[in-house]
């Protein structure tokens, strides 16, 4: 076992009655990396994040973490965020900290020091001593992410952790999250927004129908894709767009379009710039919101054997 991987997923299968929720995964997280977890809803992220933490057992394959494949031996070494928030709302913030942080093994000296730091950070001071039920949803959603990290954990899991987040409290937490990373914890995360993936990870997983069909760098996972994919905008939008030749399909963003196109790419300007005026047009690789897409649109059937 390479002992610079926090996570070792081998071949690992889970089935829940006839569903298969998870089939033939191989997965390895490198220690000290930030590692999303993409995929449509049901696609697997969440039964995997719970086999990691020993939550669910695989029905075959192996799992280690930090090392070690025993159910218990690493749990005070891991923090997990869970999709489902819930928290014991007749205690005070301070107390929860402070009980989350022991059932993980923080002396009560550490936790005197780390908590107010932690709520300063999260501009929570002056709720500290403030019930859990007084608190708003993204208050409450900022505490428990408190209770995951203030035992220092070596691996953070995160479930969907921006999920019902405002701008403000999202971008809080996005800097906690890098600052922890720069610590060296080893980081996993999934997430529903390609952007935020795109922007963090070091390395990003993508799960469809069980089966992994994604996992590289953002560089490496695009790469794959080629440069068959422009960014466009015009005085007239989309419409300058339709019937255009070399145009495969256009994704309208509003204010810009991503065409995926066939050809030659200066061929297609020069017909768009008899159309319309062209403000801006760039030849890139496709972004990770339209390779999900790709893969995860509905109306597709898309060969997971060809992807993986």
């Amino acid at each position: 076992m390479n002992q610079h991987d926090a996570i070792v997923i081998d071949q690992v299968t889970k089935q829940f009655g006839q569903h298969v929720a998870v089939e033939d995964l191989s997965l390895r997280v490198p220690r000290g990396t930030l590692y999303g977890f993409i995929g449509p809803n049901g696609s697997g992220k969440t039964t995997t994040l719970r086999m990691i933490m020993h939550i669910l057992l695989p029905d075959a394959g192996r799992i280690a973490v930090l090392g070690q494949e025993d159910t218990r031996a690493a749990q005070d070494r891991v923090g997990y965020l869970p999709e489902e928030r819930g928290l014991y709302k007749k205690m005070t913030v301070r107390r929860l900290l402070r009980y989350y942080g022991q059932l993980k093994g923080a002396t009560p000296a550490d936790l005197a020091r780390r908590i107010p730091d932690w709520l300063e950070r999260m501009g929570l001071a002056d709720w500290a001593d403030k019930k859990i039920e007084t608190l708003s949803k993204g208050m409450a959603q900022k505490v428990q992410f408190m209770g995951a990290v203030v035992a220092e954990p070596e691996l953070l899991i995160l479930d969907e952790p921006f999920s019902g987040l405002d701008p403000v409290n999202a971008e809080v937490l996005k800097d906690a999250i890098l600052d922890l990373r720069r610590k060296g914890t080893t980081i996993v995360f999934s997430t529903h927004d390609m952007g935020v993936a795109e922007r963090l990870c070091d390395r990003i997983f993508m799960i469809y129908r069980g089966r992994k069909v994604l996992d590289g760098t953002l560089a490496e996972i695009q790469s794959r894709y080629g440069g068959d994919t422009l960014r466009i905008r015009t005085a007239d939008g989309a419409a300058a767009l339709d019937g255009l030749p070399g145009v495969v399909e256009v994704r309208d963003d509003g204010n810009r379009q991503e065409v995926r196109f066939r050809g030659d790419p200066q061929a297609i300007l020069h017909a768009l710039v008899e159309r319309t005026r062209v403000e801006h047009f760039e030849v890139t690789h496709p972004s990770l919101h339209d390779i999900f897409v790709r893969i995860a649109a509905p109306e597709r059937e898309v060969s997971i054997h060809a992807l993986a």
